[in-house]
């Protein structure tokens, strides 16, 4: 073969003329003779195999030549054709590429049909790929229907055989065909074209999709076959950048590829180049590049979970990143470091670089968390996520990232929220200190242990010397001088030396003799030697062997010389061998002698391990405890997605057993009533989780589970949580589980003590199962007996507690609790039930027991609920309860009454009966009275409204239907008024009943009003504090019976509210007032200002109690919204947060109406601002502050403006002024309301030289101006100027000229005028339609804006009555009729027909 194939890089160079012994393409077939020349190609590849590909190229060339007019058979046909010669190449290859005897021509035939069947094959699959991705493959349709069936089923065949097609290429381009070229130096250009194809298939936008997984598999393998072994890295490098940033989906892609080729194909430097690559992007080209980034970043956030280790020597060139604009980027890069950290550098077991290196990527981590992107934060708290519950986090970090957590609670991001709770809820749930976390419970353990650690250090102190030098070093320090004097001792010099020796050594011989043996002489000199008298233990030593000749320790001395005394000296001092075992029970402590420490500093170590440990697991339970009551608040924000997470954290905290855990539990309780479905369910999905799903083998030991856990949720619960928990526990009765009946079980017998329980579990067992009866009744209605001998029986007075929770659960199966719309369900009046409950109430009544009261109110609500004539039962039970109370007083020895006197009877005695008794008696009256109340307008009207439907439908008959048409509306009409009529005349009975027959002089409840207003009007007699709240209360509920009766004792009412001591009665009286506000509006509507009045109690209770009730009427239009809300403004500062936060719901409630806010803003800020009221600066401007950010209309703030410069000219103080200002400077000002505060320029200018005044409007400019447009910002400027001017110069200097000049444009006069305030005009101004009337005084120029209080009369002083003086008047303490506030305005209401429905 002479010539050789080069592969071109267009398609059409080949039928170009090409170089020497170049094949060129010789004939081009036409697209009606291809089937023809495919058939000779295909029967050539039969009977000669691939090498007929040599021949045959052209015919292959040609369909590539005309692929756009070509059918696709036609490809689809050729196609499999060099499939064929590829796998047929890749199967005969392997014998002849290891054989030796391969001619230079066979070579060269083998190596252009390589390449001409693996450029065809590969042009055609790029062809056939642009075919399937053309829009109009896919939609368009054949012309016919057959042609339009062949197109998709082709669709359909590609996908399978565009993987036939690369197993081909992979497994010819596997094999070792690089000897086929010459020097084994494969041309770059047949590399290319089939790395071209591959790219040009990972383009597809389906390639990512999981049906498509077979061939991107074998995309990676080729490619990586072709970096291998074909040098294809920097190509694959520079490809892989440029598909990212044009294909985003194509990072995973990526991804994967990367890892296998790191991995499987040995090519790690591929890693190293990408990521180069990456690196070196600057921060403006990738602030630039939109899609580009995305996939940059995704593809290192999934390279990092697949291959980390690899990446690490290559993260110094991505943390440049970190420093950049492109926050997309710092995510990725923190992603990555979190991989590394959980996959590589974790555990106990790394080297120190490895560990620098962690805690330096730790410390990057943190310093994110700040980042001032809140993606970044919320991406890094995830990252701290995934490392926590791998449990990568080293334990020396735990407090500082739980901190930083915590702190991210506070973050403005609601991502950034909801990540830091769920690594919070990670920490909990991954903690290594303990199961239970509590801070008051580690307390005493962590004192104990640092107690114990510090005795130990004191005693190891005490022991060790100073400084630890050893022996042998002492004694090479003291050698020289002892040698010296041992040199001395032994040569004495004269004869008087002689002496004083000898009567030294008699000295010493008298020492020595004192001691008992050798080695308390031993002893001796080694204290000699340590205390430098080296003269004294040299002279000891040297006469000790002739005291001692026996002992070893001085045996050496037999030849006194000084090379012998050194010797036993240092014998002495350092000891050795045996000698020094023996020696050492006597000789002194040397420093030698630390082998016993070291158990004690063991000891010691371990000791302040511990207390470490200790402090780390309370430091942790202090930081989860916080984050608990600051995740409990996040209950109840507006952001659905944040409370599920808050909800998902409590749940955790539960199931972890975290102290304090229960309060986030309950706290969500009442989330069970949330408008929003997903919070509900979330709530509800919680409480099944934690509470009604329990664990257990049998389906006895569950239901004890749930019941128990359940109990302990209702220990301490408030009224508000057990209903809400009723909500969560009837659904679950409701729902047909199988453990109800169980469960039932074993509340019946907790309740009726077969099984052991304490008395609050008893009371939750019994709450439980009221609200197991809520679904279904017979729960309880099958065992009232049971109920009435254990909890109302004989022994109801030890335990009135047991007995309410009874009563609330019988409760429940009334028609009141369960809304039923047929035949009213009631008991006989001689059923046990209510035998028990009115002994028990008539007991109670003469006992002192605080919890009789609460028993009492639902006792009396179940006879009204459940009895048949409710009224006779209660009858005689208060005269049976008043009956004992005057046997009470008869057995005192103090008045001997008959059982049958009347009331007036028992006033006269009630100067020595108990207050405690009377003060129950007067509660039981109030109760009746109120039931009564209730009982003829909901049960007596709907009863008799049932009757009359009944009664209508008997009367329509069967002829009512055979009526004309044209008759039948007159009719319904004529029946809708009947209805309407009838409605009303069953109200006017009601209400006549009430007027004049509750209290009527034959009925007991008559008997009792004279001593409550007794009592009520005579707080100096009757002064016992339990007696004036039982009677107050008791008064307003009979108030409650008729207008009559509330008209009569209402400045009574007023009287205690204002003057009465207690706060309790003063909160009491505030609740029955807004009661009969209710019932009574017109009767009350004078008296508004004394219950707002209450908002400035000195008593916080009273405060709280009285803003509660105002919201409750103001919201529900009960009361009209008027000035006086700037009382409950005044508590948006109040000192009691909880206050605080009622006032601020006010506000946010009234909000929500239309305009109420603006229209009440000026007189608000009148009032506020009165020098009389002496508020503080800094407290107007938190209250404004809340109260304008509710102004967001732009029409609203204009208005505003206007009305606000009005007030100045009436303002005459420099305190009003500087409000006013202030005022204007907080509201978000617009253009239009800038222009407004322009125009109104005289009304604040000559105020302008107050600081007060000129600053707020000087910050209104400041605002302005940022983001303003350039016209706009002009006219700020020149305001701005302006206002300086004034303010520097006074107005007079400033604007006379202006003034002027103005008058001159506009016509006017221009004589130099006077500038002053101007007044506002004496008459009234009618306003254009579409314009606010300014808020303008017509008082003349010394009236204020700020509503004056009335000043009445001096009021009379109001004198009590008391034990001294009891001949006075017994409505002494009541208002005068000068102090009643006359009805100004009438409420309208709505008919008595329907607030009787409601």
């Amino acid at each position: 073969m002479s010539w050789d194939f080069l592969v071109p890089v267009c398609v059409g160079d080949l039928v170009k003329t090409g170089g020497v012994n170049q094949y060129v393409v010789q004939d081009v077939v036409t697209p009606n003779q291809l089937p023809s020349y495919l058939r000779e190609f295909k029967a050539a590849l039969r009977s000669h195999g691939p090498m007929c590909i040599l021949e045959h190229f052209d015919t292959g060339y040609s369909v590539l030549q005309h692929s756009n007019s070509v059918e696709l058979a036609v490809k689809e046909d050729t196609l499999q054709l060099l499939i064929q010669v590829v796998n047929g190449l890749a199967a005969s290859l392997p014998t002849l590429l290891v054989s030796s005897s391969l001619s230079a021509t066979e070579r060269k035939e083998k190596l252009n049909a390589v390449k001409m069947s693996i450029f065809l094959l590969c042009k055609l699959t790029e062809s056939l790929e642009s075919y399937s991705c053309r829009p109009s493959f896919v939609t368009a349709p054949g012309k016919s229907g057959k042609k339009g069936k062949a197109g998709g089923e082709g669709l359909q065949q590609w996908d399978s055989e565009r993987e036939t097609v690369l197993q081909a290429l992979v497994q010819l381009l596997q094999l070792d065909i690089c000897s086929l070229w010459s020097l084994s130096l494969v041309e770059e250009e047949f590399v290319s074209c089939v790395t071209c194809c591959c790219y040009k298939l990972l383009e597809n936008p389906t390639i990512s999709h999981v049906k498509s997984k077979p061939t991107r598999d074998c995309i990676i393998h080729l490619l990586g076959v072709l970096i291998k072994k074909y040098n294809h890295l920097l190509g694959a490098s520079v490809k892989v950048i440029q598909l990212l940033q044009h294909f985003e989906q194509l990072s995973s892609v990526f991804a994967q590829a990367v890892s296998v080729w790191a991995k499987e194909y040995g090519v790690r430097a591929i890693i190293g180049e990408v990521i180069r690559e990456i690196g070196q992007k600057s921060s403006d080209e990738l602030v630039r590049e939109g899609s580009g980034v995305k996939a940059f970043a995704s593809f290192l956030s999934e390279l990092s979970t697949l291959v980390p280790e690899i990446m690490i020597p290559n993260i110094s060139v991505l943390i440049t990143h970190l420093e950049g604009e492109s926050h997309t980027m710092r995510v990725a890069v923190c992603e990555v470091l979190g991989e590394i950290l959980v996959q590589v550098l974790c555990g106990d077991d790394l080297d120190e670089s490895s560990k620098a290196d962690r805690d330096r990527f730790f410390d990057t981590l943190q310093e994110h968390l700040h980042d001032t992107h809140a993606h970044v934060r919320a991406r890094v708290l995830q990252v701290y996520t995934r490392i926590v519950n791998s449990k990568a986090l080293p334990l020396c970090r735990y407090s500082e990232v739980m901190e930083l957590a915590v702190g991210r609670l506070m973050d403005k991001s609601i991502n950034a929220v909801k990540s830091a709770i769920q690594l919070l809820a990670a920490f909990i749930a991954q903690n290594p200190y303990s199961c239970k976390l509590s801070s008051t419970d580690l307390k005493k353990p962590l004192e104990k242990e640092v107690a114990k650690l510090r005795e130990l250090k004191e005693k190891l102190q005490g022991k060790a010397p100073v400084a630890v030098i050893k022996a042998s070093e002492l004694w090479a320090a003291m050698e020289p001088e002892l040698l010296i004097t041992v040199r001395a001792e032994l040569e004495p010099t004269s004869e008087a030396e002689k002496e004083q020796q000898e009567d030294r050594e008699d000295g010493d011989v008298g020492e020595e003799n004192e001691a008992e043996d050798d080695r308390a002489t031993a002893v001796k000199i080694a204290q000699y030697l340590r205390v430098n008298k080296y003269r004294n233990a040299v002279r000891l030593c040297m006469r000790a062997h002739s005291c001692f000749p026996e002992s070893k320790i001085f045996a050496s001395l037999s030849t006194l010389t000084a090379e012998t005394v050194i010797d036993t000296l240092a014998l002495i001092f350092k000891g050795s061998g045996e000698d020094n075992v023996e020696l050492s029970q006597n000789l002194p402590p040397t420093p030698q002698r630390e082998s016993a420490k070291e158990g004690e500093d063991e000891e010691i170590k371990k000791q302040e391990m511990l207390v470490q440990y200790l402090r780390d697991t309370e430091t942790f339970a202090l930081q989860v405890e916080r984050a608990i009551s600051v995740i409990n608040t996040m209950l109840y924000w507006k952001t659905t997605s944040v409370v599920q997470e808050a909800v998902q954290f409590c749940v955790t905290v539960c199931e972890f057993s975290v102290a304090n855990s229960v309060s986030g539990v309950r706290k969500m309780l009442p989330l069970v009533w949330s408008t929003d479905m997903t919070v509900k369910d979330a709530v509800i999905q919680a409480y099944r989780r934690l509470y009604l799903n329990p664990r257990g083998d049998t389906i006895r030991m569950k239901a004890h589970t749930l019941v128990d856990s359940l109990s302990e949720l209702m220990v301490d619960a408030s009224l508000g949580t057990i209903q809400c928990l009723e909500e969560i526990v009837q659904e679950f009765f409701g729902s047909g589980n199988n453990l109800q009946s169980t469960v039932v079980q074993v509340l019946w017998e907790r309740f009726t003590g077969k099984r052991e329980t304490s008395g609050l579990h008893r009371r939750a067992a019994v709450l439980l199962l009221g609200m197991a009866a809520r679904a279904e009744s017979e729960v309880v209605l099958s065992n009232l007996d049971t109920l009435c001998s254990v909890a109302l029986g004989e022994k109801v007075t030890d335990d009135f507690l047991l007995a309410r929770d009874t009563v609330t659960t019988i409760c429940n199966i009334t028609d009141h609790v369960r809304q039923s719309k047929g035949a009213p369900f009631r008991l006989p009046q001689d059923h046990q039930l209510f035998s028990c409950l009115t002994q028990a109430i008539a007991e109670g009544v003469v006992m002192e027991d605080h919890y009789w009261q609460s028993f009492m109110e639902q006792a009396v609500r179940l006879i009204y609920f459940l009895a048949e004539s409710p009224d006779q039962l209660c009858s005689r039970l208060l005269q049976r309860s008043a009956r004992l109370l005057l046997d009470q007083i008869a057995e005192g020895g103090e008045i001997n009454n008959d059982a049958g006197q009347n009331a007036e009877a028992s006033q006269e005695s009630s100067e020595q009966v108990n207050c405690v008794c009377l003060a129950q008696l007067l509660s039981l009256c109030g109760c009746v009275a109120f039931w009564q109340v209730s009982y003829l307008e909901r049960s007596v009207s709907s009863e008799l409204r049932r009757r009359r439907g009944e009664r209508e439908e008997k009367e329509k008959g069967p002829s009512t239907k055979a009526k004309q048409p044209s008759s039948e509306s007159a009719m319904e009409e004529e029946l809708g008024l009947i209805g309407a009529s009838a409605e009303d005349t069953e109200a006017e009975l009601i209400r006549k009943i009430c007027e004049t027959e509750l209290l009527a002089e034959e009925n007991l409840l008559c008997a009792f009003l004279p001593l409550l207003v007794k009592v009520c009007s005579s707080p100096g007699r009757y002064s016992h504090p339990q007696l004036t709240t039982a009677a107050c209360l008791a008064l307003s509920q009979y108030m409650m019976i008729s207008p009559s009766v509330c008209e009569e004792n209402i400045r009574l009412m007023f009287t205690v509210l204002e003057r009465s001591t207690l706060p309790v009665v003063r909160a009491n009286a505030i609740i029955a007032l807004g009661d009969l506000t209710v019932r009574f509006p017109n009767i009350l509507e004078p008296w508004t200002q004394n219950l707002y009045a209450r908002l400035s109690d000195e008593v916080p209770s009273v405060r709280r109690t009285a803003v509660t009730v105002l919201t409750q009427l103001v919201l529900k239009d009960v009361l009209k919204v008027k000035g006086q809300v700037s009382e409950v403004a005044v508590l948006l500062i109040d000192p009691e947060p909880h206050i605080t936060s009622l006032a601020l719901n006010f506000f946010n409630e009234l909000a929500s109406k239309d305009n109420a806010i603006y229209n009440l803003l000026p007189d608000i800020i009148s009032r506020l601002s009165d020098p009389e009221r002496g508020m503080s600066a800094d407290d107007f401007n938190t209250i404004m502050k809340q109260l304008f950010s509710y102004i967001t209309k732009e029409r609203q703030t204009e208005s505003l403006v206007e009305k606000l410069c009005q007030r100045f000219r009436t303002a005459k103080t420099e305190r009003q002024w500087c409000d006013l200002a202030m005022s204007l400077s907080l509201l978000s000002m617009c253009e239009r309301g800038f222009k407004r505060l322009h125009e109104c320029w005289e009304c604040y200018s000559d105020k302008l030289t107050e600081p007060g005044v000129y600053e707020p409007l000087l910050s209104i400019t400041a605002k302005l101006r940022r983001g303003a447009k350039l016209q706009f910002k002009a006219q700020i400027e020149e305001f701005e100027k302006r206002l300086s001017a004034v303010h520097t110069r006074g107005l007079e200097n400033v604007e006379s000229p202006e003034m002027e000049e103005e008058n001159q444009k506009g016509g006017g006069p221009t004589e130099k005028t006077v500038v002053r305030t101007p007044l506002p005009p004496r008459g009234r101004q009618k306003s254009r339609r579409g314009q606010t009337k300014p808020s303008v005084s017509s008082h003349g120029d010394d009236s204020f804006v700020t509503p004056q209080k009335s000043r009445r009369s001096k009021k009379p002083v109001i004198t009590f009555s008391s034990d001294e003086d009891e001949e006075e008047d017994e409505q002494d303490a009541v208002m005068a009729e000068s102090e009643t506030p006359k009805v100004t305005t009438p409420i309208a209401r709505t008919s008595r027909r329907t607030r009787l429905r409601n």
